[in-house]
C-alpha cells in the first residue's frame, strides 16, 4: 500500500478482510481471544507467535487504525491510546527516566503543561519551556541530560509555526528525540516525520475523528521506539483505545482529506473577514500574510488548518460577550469537529496554567479561539457578527 496516495491509504490501508467478506471494516468488541491449545496460548503470551492476546494491547480493529495512521504519517509503527493526553504520557513515561530533561515549547496545550510541571516532575523529569519560534532559546535550554524536544505546530490557540527543519537539526546535534504533536494539521496538511521529527503524537479526538464522537490518541514513529518501548508501557499501564473508538476513527480517516480541505477553505475566508472588522485587535491564522510565520507556514504546510484565533478590542468581558451572543456556534473547548466551536482559552483550555505562564504563551483575556467547521461560511460570519458588531 505504500505506493498509493495518502487519500487512498486513508480509505483502503491496514485492513485484512475476514472470512465474512465484508466491505466495511469489522469491529472486534472482545476482551480476550481463544487459542487452539495451551501451547499456542503460551506462545502468544511469550511473544514467540504473533497474534491477538488481550484487547488491552492487541485488537484487530485497533491494529487496523494503527497501521492506517502509520502509513499516512510515513512512520514505521503506531500505538493507539485512550486519549491524546495518554499518548503524550505513554511516550514520555516509556522513553524517559529519572534525571532526564525535556525542552518544550511554551505554546502547548494547557493540560500538557500541567502534566509536565505537576506529574513528570514527581518522577524526577525536568522540563524547560521556551519560545516556539526563537531557535536561540531552544539552543540555550539544551543540557547534557536533555533527552527530548517537544512542540505542537501550529500551536493552540495562536497558530505559531515551529521550524521543524531547524529544531530537528538541533535535536540530532544534541542526541535528543524531536516529538511533534500533529493533531491540528493531520498528515493531510503536514508530515513531521518527513521534516526531521522522530515521533508524532495525535489526539485522534480532534480532526482525525472530525465529528466529536470519540476520545483517542496515537503515537507514530520508528518501530524500535514505538513497538519496543511505547507499546510496552501501554500494555502494562493500560491506557488502551477501545475497539469501537478505533472503528470510529477509521471512518473518520476515510473522509479526512476532504474535510481538511473544507476546514481550511472556511478558516481562510473567516480569518480574512475578521481581519477587516473594527472590533478586532489581531487575527491569528497561518495563511494570512500578517501572520509572523506566514512564509514558513507556506513552506511547511499545504494549507493553514482549521484553527482561527483573534483578540477583540477590550478584555475578558468583551471576549465573553462575543461568545455569548452566538446562536449557532458550539461553545465548547473541543476542536476539529464539523460543527464550528468557539471558546475562551484563558478560562477553559489554559485555565490551570499560571497567569504569568499564560501571558508568556500569548493567552490574553481578550483572546477567542474558533475551530472552524463545515457550515456555510456566511452563517458562521453572521453568527460572530452578532457579538462583534455590538462592541
Amino acid at each position: 500500500m505504500q505506493s498509493f496516495d495518502i487519500e487512498t491509504l486513508a480509505v483502503r490501508s491496514g485492513y485484512e478482510q475476514t472470512h465474512e467478506q465484508e466491505n466495511s471494516e469489522a469491529i472486534f468488541p472482545t476482551s480476550s481471544f481463544r487459542y487452539q491449545s495451551a501451547a499456542q496460548a503460551a506462545a502468544r503470551f511469550s511473544g514467540e507467535e504473533k497474534g491477538n492476546v488481550y484487547s488491552r494491547f492487541t485488537n484487530p480493529t485497533v491494529r487496523t487504525f494503527e497501521k492506517r495512521l502509520a502509513l499516512m504519517e510515513g512512520g514505521e509503527a503506531c500505538v493507539a491510546t485512550a486519549s491524546g493526553m495518554s499518548a503524550i504520557l505513554s511516550t514520555f513515561m516509556a522513553l524517559l527516566e529519572q534525571g532526564d530533561h525535556v525542552v518544550s515549547s511554551q505554546s502547548i496545550f494547557g493540560t500538557t503543561k500541567v502534566l509536565f510541571n505537576k506529574y513528570l516532575a514527581k518522577f524526577g523529569i525536568e522540563v524547560t519551556f521556551v519560545s516556539q519560534t526563537v531557535l536561540s532559546e531552544w539552543e540555550q535550554a539544551i543540557r547534557p541530560n536533555t533527552k527530548a524536544l517537544f512542540l505542537e505546530t501550529p500551536s493552540n490557540p495562536l497558530t505559531e509555526i515551529a521550524d521543524l527543519a531547524e529544531i530537528s537539526a538541533l535535536a540530532k546535534r544534541c542526541d535528543s528525540l524531536l516529538i511533534v504533536d500533529n493533531c491540528f494539521c493531520t498528515p493531510i496538511l503536514q508530515r513531521p516525520l518527513e521534516q526531521g521529527a522522530d515521533i508524532v503524537i495525535h489526539s485522534a479526538t480532534k480532526f482525525l475523528d472530525g465529528q466529536g464522537r470519540g476520545i483517542g490518541g496515537a503515537v507514530v514513529g520508528p518501530e524500535l521506539v514505538v513497538e519496543e518501548h511505547v507499546r510496552a508501557f501501554m500494555r502494562t499501564a493500560g491506557p488502551s483505545m477501545s475497539p469501537f473508538n478505533a472503528w470510529i476513527f477509521l471512518k473518520g480517516l476515510e473522509t479526512l482529506s476532504i474535510r481538511m480541505k473544507a476546514h481550511c477553505q472556511n478558516a481562510l475566508q473567516l480569518s480574512t473577514w475578521l481581519s477587516g472588522h473594527s472590533a478586532i485587535e489581531q487575527v491569528f491564522y497561518p495563511e494570512l500574510k500578517s501572520h509572523p510565520q506566514y512564509e514558513l507556514a507556506c513552506k511547511q504546510q499545504s494549507a493553514g488548518g482549521g484553527l482561527v484565533s483573534f483578540r477583540v478590542k477590550g478584555g475578558q468581558a468583551e471576549a465573553w460577550s462575543v461568545i455569548d451572543q452566538t446562536q449557532m456556534l458550539s461553545i465548547t473547548a473541543n476542536l476539529g469537529d464539523v460543527k464550528t466551536s468557539i471558546t475562551h482559552p484563558a478560562t477553559t483550555t489554559h485555565c490551570r496554567v499560571e497567569p504569568e505562564e499564560r501571558l508568556k504563551a500569548g493567552i490574553t483575556d481578550n483572546l477567542v479561539r474558533i475551530s472552524v467547521g463545515l457550515e456555510f461560511i456566511g452563517d458562521i460570519k453572521a453568527d460572530l457578527a452578532r457579538g462583534l458588531d455590538r462592541l
